[in-house]
């Protein structure tokens, strides 16, 4: 019964994992590429970055944590953690995470 909650914990906090991936990746894309760094750089309006940076810095630091605490659970050694890291940084690297090291 004790393995059967344990494994039942582990799907879950993988599918929360999952779900914070693609809402940090999404909001890096809009930081970036979308709306609030185009529209700083163009029209000198920050509005966005502050808008949009908040929530994104929230959702870096909440991908950050779960991957340091879903490591043990996913067979991660410090090679995948770390590109697990680093993927947070760069633009659609959270997407890549998803598809290799998260399915």
């Amino acid at each position: 019964m004790y393995l059967c909650f344990k494994l039942n914990i582990l799907k879950e906090m993988t599918k929360l994992f999952r779900l914070i991936s693609f809402l940090e990746g999404v909001s890096y894309l809009l930081l970036l590429f979308v709306v609030a760094t185009p529209i700083k750089y163009t029209q000198g309006d920050s509005s966005y970055v502050k808008l949009l940076g908040m929530p994104h810095g929230i959702l870096f630091m909440l991908y950050i944590v779960f991957a340091i605490v879903i490591k043990k659970q996913m067979k991660w050694n410090l090679k995948d953690l770390g590109i697990v890291l680093i993927c947070a940084i760069i633009p659609f690297g959270t997407f890549f995470v998803d598809k290799k090291y998260l399915r």
